[in-house]
């Protein structure tokens, strides 16, 4: 098991009280970082790519979803293992991006602390 201090998530939704609500549940476990916007985490990401080696990403927002954000941090950071979060079922969308590996899994809203837990660190060790 990796050490969870050493796993610094940046987490990306367009909803305060949801960037809130992350960090209260992580933050006292990971490194935190946050982001309300895809151009925002592009950013985040810009400042702090030596640190950030997981992305969980919502779905739906605002100018830029999920995955459209992923796919363009991918082309620069393609070390980090990217996950999205939807308040959605799934779709074609974040089906083609599992199968063509953009993103490692997919988590419902509310998201379930355990299982985002036991996801991050199966997709860090499968990149050990």
């Amino acid at each position: 098991m990796i050490n969870p201090k050493e796993i610094t998530i940046l987490y990306v939704d367009d909803e305060e009280a949801n960037l809130f609500l992350f960090d209260v549940n992580f933050g006292s476990r990971y490194p935190v970082f946050t982001a309300s916007s895809g151009g925002e985490a592009l950013s985040v990401l810009e400042a702090n790519s030596d640190e950030i080696i997981v992305v969980i990403s919502d779905m739906k927002m605002p100018g830029m979803n999920g995955i459209e954000f992923i796919k363009e941090a991918r082309n620069k950071y393609s070390n980090i293992v990217y996950f999205i979060l939807t308040g959605y079922a799934s779709n074609d969308e974040i089906e083609d991006a599992l199968e063509n590996k953009i993103i490692y899994q997919w988590f419902t809203k509310p998201f379930n602390m355990k299982e985002v837990e036991e996801a991050i660190q199966n997709a860090l060790m499968e990149l050990q």
